[in-house]
């Protein structure tokens, strides 16, 4: 691609106005909203009504409109028709000009502040586009989002994008990274996450060709993300295999390779965050099935947020590929999905997270957590949240019992107390500590845990707070320190308490 097209088309892009807060003016918030949930004529409908440049660009690289030349034209005063034609972002069809990708406006928020990119992909269902073609560049989706909350809030060093896509995640690690490498699979992809880091004013984004850790053989990085082709697909005639979801292995076998590569690639004191699913086979839960990815050196936390049985996550990704009940190849897609989930004896596949820490020169290993948060969660905190607790694992896997009984703690300020009791009852039947932060926790604590948390202000070490509290509840301190030293470890690796 040429640059001076990129800064062209990056020019109107800004003096038009094509921004989430200039988009939600031209077609109202309703029609905005419905834009999210992949329904295009509201805001057609209202775009249709403004002649001016913002409304064209609309039509075009948010809608996937052909429009006329002379529309458009106007609209990109300095990039031109003939320049977007030049640049792959349109071509010329039977007398109006139709566009070849989508370009759409995206807000981010992240430790660093916030702020709107522009993010160009493969015009998609919302541009009418149905069934995608194989080699389609996903724009930006929930699971984009996700993995951008995940992103610990570093700073310096080089960072790998492992399957960079349309490059939103290499555009997210170069706020926090010197140095960021985007490799994948797909030229198309690449051609895209470069364009996205010309037209954002973006540099220090290499892109390299290759499959997995090819590209990056040898090197280790600071930070590692990936959100890699995990979907499991039948490997069976006729199952379309969509590049962006599908890395051509069976099963869950892309995922391992992910997972097990990290290792050799990251720099001591390094940390990766995946996207990722994992099959239940046979008795064998998928959970459980990651400890084995996961290399012997590293500290390790997985995050299960949603499991699902054969038949909804077969379906999920027929609507995923723009395959629905009524469509004619529904059942037989569907039928393939089920019959590799049979052979191979999967019972459920989980989805979720994993975060990977190598220990820092001299540190030890501090933590291997696999656990299931289903629950409804603010992404916002996650990130940081991830990042503070294998800081507390790695400080607590220092301390022996008695070390932490010097420390002193304050409780979060996100943290609140919930007490339920039953009328005409003498006390609480139920104590509940509730995290407003983090992974939003909510956890049911007995009356002794509960008064230390809430005498948690950093003034009192724990042991002395211990000792107080088993006078008042008239227990053996030494019984009393046994039960809640344990636990109050578990506060601290979950952000429920804080060091002081």
């Amino acid at each position: 691609m040429h640059p001076a097209h990129v800064d062209a088309l990056a020019h109107d892009l800004a003096a038009a106005g094509l921004t989430g807060e200039g988009v939600r003016a031209l077609v109202g918030e309703h029609a905005e909203a419905a834009l999210g949930r992949m329904v295009a004529e509201p805001a057609r409908r209202a775009a249709r009504r403004a002649a001016t440049p913002l409304a064209t660009l609309v039509r075009a690289f948010v809608l996937g409109d052909a429009v006329g030349a002379a529309e458009l034209a106007d609209a990109l005063p300095s990039l031109g028709v003939d320049g977007a034609v030049a640049l792959g972002v349109a071509e010329r069809r039977d007398g109006a000009v139709a566009p070849l990708v989508a370009i759409r406006p995206l807000a981010y928020r992240d430790a660093r502040g916030s702020g709107e990119w522009w993010i160009a992909s493969d015009l998609d269902e919302l541009a009418g586009v149905s069934p995608l073609r194989p080699d389609h560049v996903l724009g930006v989706g929930g699971a984009a989002r996700t993995l951008a909350a995940l992103l610990p809030p570093a700073s310096g060093g080089t960072a790998l994008d492992l399957g960079t896509g349309c490059g939103v995640i290499a555009l997210h690690l170069r706020r926090f990274a010197d140095r960021v490498v985007a490799t994948d699979i797909s030229e198309r992809a690449l051609w895209f996450t470069a364009l996205n880091a010309r037209l954002n004013g973006v540099d220090g984004i290499e892109t390299r060709l290759g499959s997995l850790f090819e590209p990056v053989a040898g090197e280790r990085f600071d930070l590692i993300a990936s959100n890699p082709p995990f979907v499991i697909t039948p490997r069976a005639e006729g199952v379309p295999a969509y590049e962006y979801r599908d890395g051509g292995a069976t099963g869950d076998a892309l995922m391992a390779a992910v997972v097990g590569g990290i290792e050799a690639h990251l720099a001591p004191g390094g940390v990766a965050r995946l996207l990722g699913n994992w099959e239940t086979i046979g008795a064998d839960a998928g959970l459980d099935r990651t400890r084995a990815w996961i290399g012997d050196g590293l500290d390790a936390w997985a995050i299960e947020r949603e499991s699902l049985d054969p038949v909804r996550y077969a379906e999920l990704w027929l609507r995923d590929g723009g395959t629905l009940p009524r469509d004619p190849g529904h059942d037989a897609l569907l039928d393939a999905w089920l019959d590799d989930f049979e052979a191979r004896g999967v019972s459920a596949v989980g989805m979720g997270w994993l975060a990977l820490r190598r220990p820092a020169t001299g540190e030890r290993m501090a933590l291997a957590r696999f656990e299931r948060v289903p629950h409804a969660l603010a992404l916002e905190h996650v990130g940081a949240h991830l990042a503070e607790s294998f800081d507390a694992a790695a400080w607590l896997a220092a301390l022996d019992d008695a070390a932490l009984a010097d420390a002193h703690l304050i409780t979060a300020p996100d943290v609140t107390e919930a007490r339920h009791q039953l009328p005409g009852a003498a006390g609480p039947n139920v104590i509940e500590l509730r995290q407003g932060g983090a992974l939003g926790r909510t956890l049911s604590v007995d009356t002794a845990l509960a008064a230390l948390v809430g005498a948690s202000d950093g003034e009192l070490s724990v042991g002395v707070l211990v000792g107080a509290i088993a006078g008042l509840l008239e227990v053996d301190e030494h019984i009393l320190a046994a039960d809640l030293l344990p636990r109050v470890r578990e506060l601290v690796l979950t952000g429920l308490l804080l060091r002081a």
